[in-house]
């Protein structure tokens, strides 16, 4: 652990440089640049709170407020696109690094905390951007918020975990990439992001409540909506399965690096 955060250290202005240089890589030659990261996420709210609030008239329970379901929907999305982000872009990171991994000698921790970096300013230009429409609507900031830096720190070192277990399958097995875009497209169902979890049957309500994103989209939802604490005990068992998931994840890297060089 000492060695590895000393090489983090030393090769801090390769990952720094290697994070700007990815949104700059991202964006090139777009008018709006980074804006993109904001506006998607945005639009796809939009539809689901038009369609489902308006059309099928979807209401929270227990509040009056005409945008409840807007702030409850856009909380859930600010918590899964940076699940989903970490996951998608680890899922491909060393297939995606191919000639860096067979051209440059640096510590392969590099490359996680790379995607993990440009991942957390996408998600915090969106969460600024969320908060500022919170704040349009009416819903002010309170204490509650100040717990959003935990929350958005178990969402990350959760899906850097299970991203990078992944991530070395899929150089072996590039059927790993396209069995998890299903399988995020229907986790994402399966989370109580654009309904309450409290108009499912108690039995399907009992299971979806198992899901690791329920109690951390769950959170967000309740710290920015309704002003309540995030559920700790929950949050806890998470946090502790994503720090062994991410020592599993290096552990497996150390071993598989080798023979990755060699069949990427």
């Amino acid at each position: 652990m000492k060695l590895m955060l000393l090489a983090i250290w030393q090769y801090r202005h390769f990952i720094l440089t290697s994070i700007r240089n990815d949104l700059r890589t991202r964006f090139a030659r777009s008018k709006l640049g980074a804006t993109w990261m904001i506006l998607q996420p945005l639009a796809q709210a939009a539809i689901y709170a038009l369609v489902l609030a308006r059309v099928l008239g979807s209401r929270l329970p227990g509040t009056t407020n005409r945008y409840a379901y807007v702030i409850y929907l856009l909380a859930g999305l600010a918590a899964w696109s940076l699940f989903a982000e970490v996951i998608t872009r680890c899922l491909t990171i060393f297939v995606d690094n191919t000639s860096l991994l067979k051209k440059m000698m640096f510590p392969r921790i590099c490359l996680p905390l790379i995607v993990s970096g440009s991942c957390l300013l996408n998600n915090l230009f969106l969460l600024a951007a969320t908060i500022g429409i919170f704040v349009l609507v009416g819903n002010m900031p309170n204490w509650m918020w100040l717990w959003l830096p935990m929350l958005i720190v178990i969402t990350l070192v959760f899906a850097l975990g299970l991203g990078l277990i992944l991530g070395v399958l899929n150089v072996f097995v590039r059927d790993v990439a396209q069995v998890m875009t299903v399988v995020m497209q229907l986790w994402f169902w399966l989370t109580p992001i654009v309904y309450a979890i409290n108009i499912l049957p108690g039995s399907f309500a009992l299971l979806l409540r198992l899901n690791p994103m329920y109690a951390i989209t769950s959170s967000y939802q309740q710290v920015l909506l309704w002003g309540n604490p995030p559920h700790f005990k929950s949050l806890a068992v998470i946090f502790a399965a994503s720090l062994v998931m991410l020592g599993l994840a290096m552990g497996l890297f150390r071993r598989a690096s080798p023979d990755m060089v060699d069949v990427l």
